[in-house]
């Protein structure tokens, strides 16, 4: 597994870097077969130091977990434990996935913008109702089943994913709603 250990404005020394390979390496070989990368982010935020980890699988899923605390080292062990409860949680769902995927997850390229917020907007564009483009980047859109989508969803606490459906040919959306469950939404079953 490949291991990108940076610090944002903040020196990351060796004894730091060791320690985040050995203890984010044995969980993950513990819960998830064939990992290909982790990232881990150490930056600072007032007085507490934040970490985040990222831990991409061969599958094309994506783990993530972020926690902070007054001290480096406990702020990772708090993010290496909460990527433990995630992986635990689909270590079954995971494994399956392994099986029943043969080849990795499929992604397609897409353009993803970020728009201005009203607030920000100059009074001369209100006329018009086109939103002002601030950023164009791109993305990446993953080929997946319901089931996969929604466990990708929880492994990286997104509150939304869009995604192909690997049944159908259009995209799709999972997302969770405000009473705790997940909302998918199937433009091809509109009637």
């Amino acid at each position: 597994m490949r291991y990108q250990i940076t610090g944002k404005q903040i020196d990351i020394g060796d004894a730091l870097q060791t320690h985040v390979k050995t203890e984010l390496g044995s969980v993950v070989d513990k819960y998830a077969e064939r990992p290909t990368d982790a990232n881990v982010i150490f930056s600072k935020s007032g007085h507490e130091y934040v970490c985040e980890a990222t831990i991409h699988l061969s599958t094309g899923l994506t783990a993530q977990a972020k926690a902070h605390s007054h001290d480096i080292y406990p702020a990772f062990e708090d993010c290496c434990d909460k990527m433990e409860k995630q992986l635990r949680r689909y270590k079954r769902r995971l494994k399956d996935h392994h099986r029943n995927r043969s080849q990795p997850v499929e992604q397609f390229g897409a353009s993803s913008y970020i728009l201005a917020s009203s607030d920000s907007a100059e009074e001369s564009e209100t006329d018009t109702l086109q939103p002002m483009i601030i950023a164009e980047m791109e993305t990446k859109i993953p080929s997946l089943s319901v089931g996969e989508a929604v466990m990708q969803m929880e492994l990286a606490g997104a509150p939304v994913l869009v995604f192909k459906n690997e049944g159908k040919s259009g995209l799709n959306v999972v997302y969770r709603r405000d009473d705790g469950n997940i909302g998918w939404i199937d433009p091809q079953n509109a009637t």
